[in-house]
């Protein structure tokens, strides 16, 4: 299982122990490390096909200040996809309107036909790259219906069907940033937290320090901005359990 790691807030925080934790848990998750963070159109992307904890650049990277309103972090454990950079999370695509789309997957798609007709176009491996694939081809569709950018409300909609349609039998734990909105979405117990702190929002795989972190509702999708949810989606019935999974939280050594 991969871990997810995201930010979203009015002001601009300070993250670096909550990256450290995060990323320290890549001895589990050791096949590529990814950091997405965000100024207004611009995506600064980093990633290495490698542990982050083995990562020379990412251990120098964390010494400096990282100060961010937005942010999404990923640790990969490969189960589809070799172990490269163009497999590593976050994964960023830009819709016809010039919007950039930036997604990590905690999850498996199983079976979707949807998705698979994608295989062709992406640049890596993963099923996680197609889940982005089809929110670019569905934003570009509508933009083109309608012959000028989507509003908000309208990239909602689109989101909260497209959810609808890849999460059935699939492993979907999804956080995913267009430039305004921070899209989250769990359907499985136990794998997706998230913690407030004024106008901040925190989402973590697993809670990274000793506060209080409460579960992400759950089989709907969610959206934020500037620290506040203003979205909930039509709730759905594809609950993904797994029957050997047990959420551990060793809290001696966060």
């Amino acid at each position: 299982m991969c871990e997810l790691f995201g930010v979203n807030s009015k002001n601009k925080v300070t993250i670096n122990d909550y990256l450290k934790t995060f990323m320290s848990h890549s001895t589990k998750h050791p096949n590529g490390w990814g950091i997405a963070q965000f100024w207004g159109t611009i995506v600064n992307l980093e990633k290495e096909p490698k542990a982050a904890i083995n990562s020379d650049y990412l251990s120098s990277r964390l010494e400096e200040t990282i100060e961010t309103e937005n942010l999404i972090a990923h640790i990969r454990l490969a189960t589809r996809g070799k172990m490269t950079y163009n497999n590593c999370h976050p994964f960023v695509k830009r819709d016809r309107s010039g919007r950039a789309w930036t997604l990590a997957h905690n999850g498996t798609i199983f079976k979707s036909e949807i998705l698979d007709t994608y295989k062709e176009i992406e640049k890596g491996g993963t099923d996680s790259e197609r889940i982005l694939c089809h929110v670019i081809h569905e934003m570009d569709k509508k933009i083109e219906e309608l012959g000028r950018d989507l509003s908000s409300e309208e990239r909602l909609i689109i989101m909260d069907a497209l959810i609808q349609e890849i999460t059935e039998s699939n492993k979907v734990n999804l956080l995913i940033y267009d430039g305004e909105l921070l899209y989250v979405h769990t359907n499985m117990k136990g794998t997706l937290y998230y913690k407030r702190e004024k106008d901040t929002v925190y989402f973590a795989t697993v809670p990274l320090d000793q506060d209080l972190w409460e579960p992400v509702p759950m089989m709907q999708l969610l959206a934020f901005r500037e620290g506040k949810q203003i979205f909930i989606g039509k709730e759905h019935a594809y609950e993904y359990f797994q029957e050997d999974f047990t959420p551990i939280y060793d809290w001696a050594n966060l």
